[in-house]
């Protein structure tokens, strides 16, 4: 290789001149006076792909990182990897990068793992693997060349509230505050402690949390956290230090319960401007905490660093056939009421075809009766002019409670034989005919009935 243009490249680089290192190392690469070493490919590649990279180049950048680890005699391939990855996971294909950041964990020649394995956690949650994003900021976590665990185990406590395991993140972001950090980060940590507090229950703690969070008054709670934080004053203010039924969940559509450098609204993952700043996430909140789940053992603080691999993904598994239960259960009430609305229907159908109707036959014959004088504008047709019902009310004869003697019935025309008594205790027989009005009846015809007429 070329090692006097190797050197100016670097040196470019160094001053941030990217196109000038850019053009030296291609040049490099293209230089076939001196014989390449084992290796040396490689790494120009390598540096290539970081050039493009602060170039905002990713596409082309994902070109010469796979170049690179076509090198099999060039030892950076957890380094590599971790690049590809980055330069994946600014395009969103986070699938891809995973799968890179997958590969840089597993070279145990690479120096810094928590790097890839925390950015696979952001990745993954981009995808909405919650439970596989927990197992890697937990090995970011535990990471010994990890020199500042904190944005792991505040993002391991976001993971582990997103499986419905608030415990767990009670013990994750307290073992975060053992660390120092920036005050931004620990009013965030605190704010989220205090979320996880109210999901467990312990609203005394909560309220010091949340306390905590806002004591130099420079952080602001997100909606979510401001009505855990109201619920865990009103419960302390009733005197209801710790709660052990389930809670209701807050709105989703209200939560922000994105860790540190999470994104929770939508934009990318890595910042235009420096494409291997960390950010991840998706807007969740948990469900209600449950007392009974296995994996919320009281006393045991440290069970999120022993929780297996298999462990998380069960549990994530048992939340999603909690969920598809819910959603099944939602199916079948809508799919009952649409049966009792058809049965409904058919019923009130079959009831009409049979003559009933509201106003009854009955109840229109008994106000026609009741009242003579005012039927012409109250229970006669509309098909019926005011003089013929006039004329036809005359003979009729006033009585409160007439005696029905009888009554054929349809879904259209219906026929009632009825008995009036009149003022000096005689009787006097009718015949009334009515026609249907949309669901009730009104008179068509009245006259005098003589049972010899039949």
């Amino acid at each position: 290789m070329n090692n006097e243009l190797f050197q100016q490249a670097r040196a470019a680089y160094t001053q941030g001149n990217y196109e000038a290192a850019l053009d030296a190392y291609t040049e490099c690469l293209q230089d076939v006076s001196d014989q390449f070493a084992p290796g040396e490919i490689g790494q120009i590649y390598h540096q290539i792909g970081n050039c493009l990279i602060k170039l905002k180049n990713p596409t082309e950048a994902i070109e010469a990182y796979t170049q690179a680890t076509a090198d099999a005699a060039y030892d950076a391939c957890g380094a590599v990897n971790y690049n590809l990855g980055m330069a994946y996971a600014s395009l969103h294909d986070y699938e891809d990068a995973v799968r890179h950041f997958e590969i840089a964990v597993s070279d145990r020649r690479y120096a810094t793992p928590y790097k890839a394995y925390s950015a696979m956690g952001n990745a993954l949650m981009k995808i909405g693997k919650s439970a596989e994003a927990g197992v890697a900021f937990r090995e970011a976590a535990l990471d010994e060349s990890n020199p500042d665990p904190t944005k792991a185990l505040l993002n391991l406590g976001v993971c582990f509230m997103a499986l419905d395991r608030p415990q767990d993140a009670v013990a994750s972001y307290e073992s975060a505050l053992q660390f120092d950090m920036q005050p931004e980060t620990s009013n965030k940590m605190y704010a989220n402690l205090g979320q996880a507090y109210v999901a467990c229950g312990q609203m005394q703690k909560a309220v010091s949390a949340f306390e905590a969070s806002l004591a130099d008054k420079t952080y602001f709670l997100s909606d979510s956290a401001s009505v855990d934080y109201q619920r865990a004053i009103g419960a302390v203010s009733q005197g209801t230090c710790e709660i052990t039924q389930a809670l209701p969940a807050v709105a989703p559509s209200s939560a922000d319960m994105s860790g540190l450098d999470v994104i929770a609204d939508g934009t990318p993952m890595y910042a235009a401007v420096d494409p291997y700043a960390e950010q991840q996430g998706a807007p969740y909140y948990p469900e209600a905490y449950d007392p009974s789940n296995p994996y919320a053992i009281a006393g045991n603080e440290d069970r999120f660093f022993n929780s297996t691999e298999q462990e998380i993904e069960t549990w994530a598994k048992q939340l999603a056939k909690q969920d598809r239960k819910r959603r099944n259960v939602g199916l079948k009430i809508l799919v009952t009421l649409i049966l009792i609305v058809v049965l409904l229907v058919g019923a009130g159908v079959f009831l009409y075809s049979q003559g009933w109707g509201y106003p009854s036959q009955q109840q229109v014959v008994e106000q026609l009766f009741a009242d003579p004088a005012a039927a012409p504008t109250t229970v006669f047709s509309k098909d019926v002019n005011a003089e013929n019902a006039q004329t036809m009310v005359e003979p009729v004869v006033q009585d409160s409670s007439p005696t029905i003697d009888g009554m054929d019935k349809s879904m259209s025309n219906s026929t009632v034989f009825v008995t009036a008594t009149t003022p000096e205790g005689g009787s006097v027989q009718y015949k009334v005919s009515l026609v249907r009005d949309v669901l009730g009846w009104k008179v068509a015809s009245v006259e005098l009935y003589f049972p010899s007429q039949e």
